[in-house]
């Protein structure tokens, strides 16, 4: 992408990895909303550095390793976190890379991405996979960390009566973390009410549409918010009960309706956010996917060529309730 709205394919010769980092050929690449962000320039000020290569979901095999790096990684299929954390600021040392104050930096906004053949990273942020792992699958982990911050986040806890709103591929992803913690309840909300009863199939009690939830005002415990849209982090605080717990992982537009300040004080509602995911819940991911309690293959609906990008970003950009997650093999 050399600047919004203008990308061309380029054929590169791959500089070998530097000290501590690895080259991973990408097996696959996930398309998600803030890539059409960056395609149409809408992407907030500072979180994206032109000219760039798109893709911070992805999967692949380790096929060359830098000087301090393990060998025995070479062959190893993987995947790898995005953000470039300093290390070094009281956060970082607090074990919260995503919450870095040393500056901005992730693969595929302000470091070259995964809409590639290959992608160079330092070896730490690698999670290294089973031999046996799916790696079509794998690619969803970088949204399912997201997820796995947003559980953690929670702390859901078995009997609850638990709301997902979203149903988009974190939502279904949430929905298959929450459901294993045996809630008593587990609703989806969203106005694509056929992709909502996709939920049914992964772990959720019902599905609904916006409209329909007035009755559901202040009953659940736990309710996480994955869509991002204008006013669904209000509407998930509404349906929080009185000394209930939201969790808000989408990110919204500027403009979005507001949270009635006074409706969480009376309340007595916590609300938590995520951005991103901290090393700690990409463990949780790749470990609730290597054991099946995460199996991401169902969100799948497309699988494109990397020439096929404008058409991908179309994909996701669009209304059809019919597409899921699209990958990109290059």
């Amino acid at each position: 992408m050399e600047r919004p709205g203008a990308h061309r394919f380029a054929e590169v010769s791959h500089a070998p990895p530097g000290p501590g980092e690895v080259r991973v050929a990408v097996f696959a690449a996930g398309v998600c909303a803030s890539d059409r962000e960056v395609y149409a320039g809408t992407r907030a000020e500072g979180y994206v550095r032109y000219p760039v290569v798109p893709g911070h979901e992805w999967s692949g095999t380790v096929e060359e390793v830098g000087e301090g790096v393990d060998p025995a990684l070479v062959g190893r299929k993987a995947v790898g976190e995005g953000f470039r954390a300093c290390l070094v600021c009281d956060r970082c040392r607090e074990g919260a890379g995503s919450l870095c104050v040393g500056g901005y930096d992730e693969t595929g906004f302000t470091r070259p991405g995964a809409f590639a053949d290959a992608l160079t990273l330092p070896a730490r942020l690698l999670h290294v996979l089973d031999d046996g792992a799916d790696l079509r699958s794998a690619a969803l982990l970088e949204p399912a960390a997201v997820v796995a911050a947003a559980a953690l986040a929670a702390e859901p806890r078995p009997g609850e009566r638990i709301a997902v709103v979203g149903a988009g591929t974190l939502g279904l992803l949430a929905v298959q973390f929450l459901a294993a913690s045996s809630p008593a309840e587990l609703l989806v909300v969203d106005p694509r009410i056929e992709r909502a009863r996709q939920a049914t199939a992964m772990g959720a009690t019902e599905a609904r549409e916006p409209a329909a939830t007035g009755e559901l005002h202040g009953r659940y415990d736990l309710v996480v918010e994955t869509a991002g849209a204008p006013t669904t982090a209000r509407d998930s605080c509404l349906l929080a009960r009185r000394g209930g717990r939201v969790v808000l992982t989408g990110l919204p537009e500027p403009g979005a309706a507001g949270i009635d300040p006074i409706h969480l004080t009376v309340g007595q509602i916590t609300v938590r956010t995520v951005f991103g995911a901290p090393s700690a819940a990409w463990a949780y991911a790749v470990r609730a996917f290597e054991t099946g309690l995460l199996a991401p293959a169902a969100l799948i609906t497309h699988e494109l060529p990397l020439e096929e990008f404008a058409r991908a970003v179309a994909l996701v950009g669009g209304e059809d309730p019919e597409v899921g997650k699209v990958l990109l093999r290059p």
